[in-house]
């Protein structure tokens, strides 16, 4: 009967897994310190939520759900916190951690051990109404294999510890490469625009206050059925690159106010110099829209995030205003019949011009 119990009692040790405590990471001395960024947030973005580790503990159990003290983001957050040097005066970084796992499977007295580990990190900021956006920089994936004894945990600490410290060094290295070069890490942006003014001979005549329109430029045949004297085919455009140079995004626009010459033409019987003013005075309207669209793209009505989009959106708004003042124009003047219309939009035209110094 003794002996039976204390059968019974064995198996029942053998069968017992006894408790784990929480995993704690140990400090350690980081071999860097940020130049170029800090550690804002730590957010736990895990597809499988839950204790990160399975730890095997007695032969023929099932594995013990073990996790991080505290939990992951809050556990990851103190470690960094506590060990990284911290400048908020630099970059608010989020780390997002997309994987941390811990497998283990028994054979005999021996463990064998997989992590996986994965880290996201982003760049905080505000948009114009004060709302918090976040910017995909870069990812940090990480594996390690292990084998233990059976009663010995110390090698599952070190592994996940140096796991994200890997994650910091890689981060790290990406911001001291990347943070002078790449558009998203620019802490400011410069605009240089260029007018293209060039005199050339093809069917393009390039807007130059210098270079006036001539009966010769209206090669197009006249219209059949228009009962108009002459048109002109005018328009802007922009060709545009940018470039990034210690931390600046340098936008370089080139504007182009243009006419086409085999689009444009005009009756022999009204070839004459008030007919043609009336034409170059299409052409002013488009210089004047180049104009304006410049102050709608300087530095300060730009953002670093959206300055491309910005500058596409003024275009459009800029080309209507354009087709706007067009048939304003046309429809005032009656098409430059009305002489008296067509004197006043000459002075109206050469005033604005003059107000950013075009000269006539």
């Amino acid at each position: 009967m003794q002996n039976a119990l204390l059968g019974l009692v064995l198996m029942g040790l053998l069968s017992f897994s006894p408790p784990v405590g929480p995993i704690r990471l140990s400090p350690q001395s980081l071999p860097f310190t940020p130049k170029e960024f800090y550690i804002a947030t730590v957010t736990d973005q895990r597809s499988e939520q839950g204790p990160i580790a399975r730890l095997a503990l007695m032969l023929n159990q099932s594995a013990q759900p073990v996790d991080l003290d505290d939990g992951v983001a809050s556990h990851f957050r103190q470690f960094i916190n506590q060990n990284l040097k911290q400048n908020r005066s630099l970059r608010p970084i989020a780390m997002r951690i997309r994987q941390c796992k811990v497998s283990e499977t028994a054979n005999g007295n021996r463990v064998t051990g997989t992590f996986t580990f994965a880290a996201a990190f982003e760049l905080l900021g505000k948009d114009d109404s004060g709302n918090e956006t976040s910017t995909r920089l870069t990812e940090y994936r990480g594996s390690a294999n292990y084998t233990r004894p059976l009663n010995q945990l110390s090698v599952i600490e070190p592994t996940i510890r140096q796991a994200l410290v890997a994650s910091l060094k890689s981060l790290n290295d990406y911001m001291n490469r990347e943070a002078g070069q790449n558009e998203k890490l620019a802490k400011s942006l410069n605009v240089t625009i260029i007018d293209d003014t060039r005199i050339t001979d093809d069917d393009t005549v390039h807007y130059n206050p210098s270079r006036k329109l001539t009966w010769a430029d209206f090669r197009a045949t006249p219209r059949q059925g228009s009962h108009y004297a002459a048109e002109v085919f005018t328009s802007f455009a922009y060709e545009g690159k940018s470039s990034v140079k210690d931390g600046i995004i340098n936008v370089n626009l080139t504007l182009k106010g243009y006419m086409l010459k085999n689009s444009s033409w005009g009756r022999q019987e009204a070839r004459n110099d008030y007919s043609l003013n009336h034409e170059q005075r299409h052409f002013d309207v488009v210089k004047i829209i180049v104009e304006r669209f410049k102050r709608k793209i300087q530095p300060d009505s730009l953002t670093l995030d959206d300055y491309n989009s910005i500058i596409q959106y003024q275009f459009i708004e800029s080309f209507r205003e354009m087709n706007h003042m067009q048939e304003q124009y046309d429809g005032e003047t009656n098409h430059g019949i009305n002489q008296a219309a067509q004197e006043r939009w000459n002075q109206k035209i050469d005033a604005e011009l003059r107000t950013f110094g075009v000269k006539k």
